[in-house]
């Protein structure tokens, strides 16, 4: 098993475990892949990856129509795309996604975070490079066997494949997302969810009291409805 899988092992829980923020979250998904390529997901992969994305968190069909239609509104306001840099207590490098409608706020905000939390934001450019961006795609494991999928998959870019009790995880660089959702698509497997993450190079072991300084900050940017997702160089464990 490689970095992908204890990346994954660590973190699985620990983000995206409130249902309505879930929601949320998706929901601005659906607004930029709508915006970005329209309302029909059969034209839209990127549309399409996000309604699948809804199913894995049980989000209800009524409310992704819904989405969609609102989406497709001339008076729906877009979403932008924002990443912030910085450090956390202790030299812990944080990178923050964020999608928002109000950059100002966004930014005030985040930044009062790592303030308040005796950390610094940085520039851009300070810290991404500590982390792979990969993509990811969760398949319906039945009747397939993990060894089989990633030399079935690696001539499209798979780096690390391997099953857990809810499917089958393909691990690639963030790039080769749009090869392995057509192949996986023309071989008929289900895919469950598909997203992308970033994961840190090299990681940094905490005391318990440290780790509890970086989380204050953590948690302030998860609580934060412009927060995508929050990615950090802290070792992390199950517990």
């Amino acid at each position: 098993m490689g970095r992908a899988f204890e990346f994954r092992k660590a973190r699985k829980m620990k983000r995206w475990s409130a249902m309505s923020k879930a929601f949320t979250r998706i929901g601005k998904d659906i607004v930029m892949a709508v915006k970005e390529g329209g309302p029909d997901p059969v034209s839209n992969s990127r549309l399409r990856a996000v309604i699948q994305n809804a199913k894995a968190v049980n989000m209800p069909k009524d409310n992704v129509e819904r989405a969609i239609k609102k989406a497709s509104e001339k008076g729906q306001g877009d979403y932008k795309e924002v990443i912030f840099e910085g450090y956390a207590p202790h030299g812990i490098a944080v990178l923050v996604e964020t999608a928002t409608d109000n950059n100002t706020r966004t930014v005030a905000n985040v930044r009062s975070y790592f303030n308040k939390c005796d950390g610094s934001l940085g520039t851009s450019g300070s810290v991404v490079f500590m982390f792979d961006h990969t993509c990811n795609f969760r398949i319906n494991a039945e009747g397939l066997d993990p060894e089989e999928v990633e030399l079935e998959f690696i001539d499209y870019g798979a780096e690390e494949v391997f099953a857990d009790e809810d499917g089958i995880l393909i691990y690639a660089p963030f790039e080769s997302y749009g090869a392995i959702q057509a192949a996986i698509e023309a071989k008929g497997i289900e895919i469950l969810s598909s997203g992308f993450e970033r994961i840190p190079q090299v990681t940094k072991k905490l005391t318990p009291e440290q780790i509890l300084d970086v989380e204050k900050l953590l948690e302030k940017l998860d609580d934060d409805d412009d927060v995508q997702n929050v990615y950090h160089t802290m070792e992390e464990s199950e517990n």
